[in-house]
């Protein structure tokens, strides 16, 4: 008993000593950023104000009397700006699907439970750090050289760093599916491609859709910022109104892709839910 109780300190107290040296480190971490990056808490105090000045500056003045009129003039470029956002969800949408189809075919070769060759799990996951490590802004920047002007540069740039993005979560969903049904499939006399399909798929699909149309998400809303490279989209319009000082025009393109964004949210939530097997219809 006496010496189970003394290895169970030793353990404590190696557990301290690493928690102790991991907070430390995380201090030393903090306080480096802090200085690196000029961060001030006057700063942020005094600067707090300004914004919220700029985002009350762009809302217009609306009048109960002539609150139809007014609104009216608010959303006066409205079927042309939906044209545009249902412009900007497409290249969201085609974006994500094309990317989420390269990191499924990326991501097998990526999880190192999978493979045996390292040479080949090397490179599947250097090659899912290079996409997803440049931002979708440069790649969107490269397309618009090479293609001109127009969605089809920002579908690429959201589909290249979608598969970054996705072939590594979707990677880690394999290194933690159980190895049982792979071994009963080799036993079996499958091969690679149908240990992946029968045996890794089945389990780790509802985190691969869960993942994808968190990317769905996201990706609406970088599609909405890539028209400032001219890769179209609603994104584009909102840029030359900033640029114009078109304060109430900002106000409602933002608004429009807030109401995106819920709608988007929302609808994914239930179709998440659908597929995990989760009725809501009972929740409180």
């Amino acid at each position: 008993m006496a010496s189970f109780e003394g290895r169970y300190r030793r353990e404590q107290n190696v557990r301290r000593l690493w928690t102790l040296g991991y907070g430390a480190l995380f201090v030393l971490a903090l306080l480096a950023s802090v200085a690196v990056s000029d961060f001030s808490i006057p700063g942020l105090v005094q600067g707090l104000p300004k914004a919220w000045n700029y985002i009350a500056g762009t809302l217009p003045k609306l009048s109960r009397a002539t609150l139809g009129a007014d609104l009216a003039d608010w959303f006066w470029g409205l079927r042309y700006w939906l044209r545009l956002l249902f412009e900007t969800i497409l290249m969201g949408f085609i974006g994500t699907v094309l990317g989420g189809v390269l990191a499924l075919a990326l991501c097998f070769a990526a999880s190192r439970n999978l493979v045996t060759n390292s040479a080949i799990y090397f490179m599947a996951r250097r090659t899912l750090e290079f996409l997803r490590t440049v931002p979708e802004l440069v790649f969107a920047l490269i397309f618009v050289f090479a293609f001109g002007l127009g969605p089809f540069a920002g579908v690429l740039a959201i589909a290249i760093h979608t598969a970054g993005s996705l072939g590594k979560l979707f990677a880690e969903v394999n290194e933690n599916v159980d190895e049982r049904p792979l071994e009963g499939v080799r036993a079996a006399g499958g091969n690679w491609p149908m240990v992946m399909r029968l045996g890794v798929v089945p389990q780790a699909l509802p985190n691969y859709a869960s993942y994808l149309l968190l990317r769905l998400e996201i990706n609406v809303r970088g599609a909405s910022a890539l028209g400032i490279v001219g890769a179209g989209g609603i994104g584009q319009e909102l840029y030359v109104a900033i640029r114009q000082f078109e304060y109430t025009d900002i106000s409602a393109i933002m608004l429009l892709l807030i109401a995106t964004t819920s709608v988007i949210d929302i609808t994914c939530e239930t179709i998440r839910h659908r597929l995990i097997g989760h009725d809501l219809t009972g929740a409180d």
